[in-house]
């Protein structure tokens, strides 16, 4: 039977404290998984609106039609004021509901099939050995973010983008401050300006010069305008070098932690396509959660939630939610996690998800046969985790082998 919405001030809020492990998610949003898995919390303007942390409601708000992700419609929560502001510029595809966020996914789709994605194997496996090959040239010890994990992501969507790599060090800095929890509405605008901008100039060269790339095809199909094009292309690019990036150091990380699991996976590389999945929902990067709006009255896990009600859904928690995976709380690259919730669940699910696996099964593998002897090159307690992104990593991740 369903339960009324409580009335009293939410005691949670968020973004909640962290706890003393970088890996876990808020120890306040642990409590409330276990003791009210469906809470009401407050956020940086004042609002309150439902958090969500059981493996089986994150699942079932993802798949459920009458969650919107729409962020024009009323009550739609957002995690702070730049994340409002990008919203309100430019929106793409992740922030519309069907039909036209089918329309436009479609026209990506076909990029992204394991088939396609798996042709790029040997191409990133070059990548991901050149890479190496320029740091350990540089001498014995490197940060492992800098000189492979950023740019490896980064190589591989520029040149299934269409875009120069050229130009880095400007979409990689327009990124940070896009994901900055704490960034100004002002600089939000400014930086996503400034790099739709880019991509729509860019766009339109492509019009007397195409090539192999996304955005070429993108104006063959001649739907779009440019603005558009470079809408989705500054989804993509931001997208598919962050995540991916953050993804590989974290996992570096957790496994250098780990020792007996980095040790298994050296001594059973077959491993490597689970050992990824359960990296994924060990570490599930989106730590601030996903936002929906319910757009009619909706009963979830007992609990009543009216039209108009924001929630946040939790897939760090739902990751290490004991009922789907019993000792969730620990890392073991044996465990079959491909339930996990990382890349979301439904309509929305994440696009790239065949490239970002196979970016990370070449870029893990390929570190643990080159580099035997890899290990911390700074104490653990020195690294500045990126707690004020929304992509959750490392800032540097300095290694020695």
């Amino acid at each position: 039977m369903a339960t009324a919405a409580p009335t009293p001030t939410p005691r949670l809020t968020a973004p909640a404290p962290r706890g003393a492990c970088p890996f876990a998610p808020p120890p306040a949003y642990q409590q409330a998984h276990r003791e009210e898995p469906i809470s009401r919390i407050s956020l940086w303007d004042g609002s309150t609106v439902w958090l969500v942390t059981r493996h089986q409601d994150v699942r079932a708000v993802l798949g459920d039609a009458r969650f919107s992700a729409d962020a024009v419609n009323p009550g739609f929560p957002f995690l702070s004021a730049g994340a409002r502001e990008l919203a309100s510029g430019k929106p793409t595809f992740i922030r519309m509901d069907d039909p036209e966020h089918a329309r436009l996914r479609r026209m990506l789709t076909g990029d992204f099939m394991i088939k396609k994605v798996e042709a790029l194997r040997p191409e990133i496996q070059r990548i991901a050995e050149e890479l190496l090959d320029k740091m350990i040239a540089g001498g014995s010890s490197a940060d492992l973010v800098r000189d492979f994990a950023l740019p490896l992501p980064s190589l591989v969507i520029c040149l299934l983008l269409g875009v120069p790599y050229e130009e880095h060090d400007f979409f990689q800095e327009c990124s940070r401050v896009l994901l900055r929890r704490d960034a100004d509405p002002a600089q939000v605008r400014a930086a996503q300006d400034s790099l739709v901008d880019y991509l729509a100039k860019l766009t339109e060269s492509k019009r007397t010069a195409p090539d192999d790339g996304i955005l070429s095809r993108l104006v063959a199909r001649g739907e779009l305008t440019a603005e558009e094009i470079g809408s989705m292309g500054r989804l993509l690019l931001v997208a598919g070098h962050e995540t991916t990036a953050n993804m590989t150091a974290l996992s570096v990380l957790a496994l250098l932690r780990n020792p007996e699991q980095l040790e298994r996976l050296r001594e059973h590389p077959e491993l490597i396509g689970g050992a990824v999945e359960e990296l994924l929902r060990y570490l599930t990067i989106v730590h601030s959660g996903l936002a929906r709006v319910a757009t009619e009255d909706v009963t979830l896990g007992g609990v009543e939630l009216r039209a108009g009600d924001g929630v946040i859904l939790m897939l760090n928690t739902a990751n290490r939610d004991e009922q789907e995976f019993p000792g969730g709380d620990d890392l073991d690259v044996s465990r079959d996690a491909r339930r996990h919730l990382a890349f979301g669940f439904g309509v929305h699910q994440c696009l790239g998800q065949p490239l970002a696996r196979l970016e990370l099964q070449i870029a893990l593998s390929t570190i643990l046969r080159r580099l035997p002897g890899l290990r911390l090159a700074a104490s653990f307690e020195e690294l500045r985790f990126r707690n004020e992104m929304l992509i959750y990593g490392v800032h540097e991740l300095p290694v020695a082998w």
